[in-house]
């Protein structure tokens, strides 16, 4: 039974991730870690599945690894980000409040991206 409820948060992590990788507001990253500590400890298949993913299973190895990120993908990321984040202030958006914590979440997503260690 553990191990069904861990593949399944694994698998709503995976879900919620991909869905971050489009929408500004949901970190993809802290969500495909969390998938890949679930399925590490619920199956092996789904682990090797996530980690060799081909579009970012080399993504998640190098975070989970410590090896870092390549500097080209910290500027697409943190151009996306900041495209989207103020796309959506700009246009979507017309209470100040949320307005004010979109912009916090971007710095502080700036800020970490920034400090992951680049990859040469």
């Amino acid at each position: 039974m553990r191990k069904r409820l861990l593949a399944t948060a694994g698998t709503v992590s995976v879900g919620v991730g991909i869905a971050g990788i489009f929408l500004p507001v949901l970190p993809t990253t802290p969500f495909l870690l969390l998938a890949a500590y679930c399925y590490m400890r619920s199956s092996n298949r789904l682990y090797r599945w996530l980690m060799n993913n081909r579009f970012f299973g080399s993504y998640v190895r190098n975070y989970v690894e410590g090896r870092g990120m390549p500097l080209h993908l910290k500027i697409i990321t943190i151009a996306l980000l900041w495209t989207t984040i103020g796309l959506t202030t700009a246009f979507g958006v017309e209470h100040i409040a949320i307005r004010i914590v979109l912009i916090i979440i971007a710095v502080a997503v700036t800020i970490h991206i920034a400090m992951i260690k680049t990859k040469k």
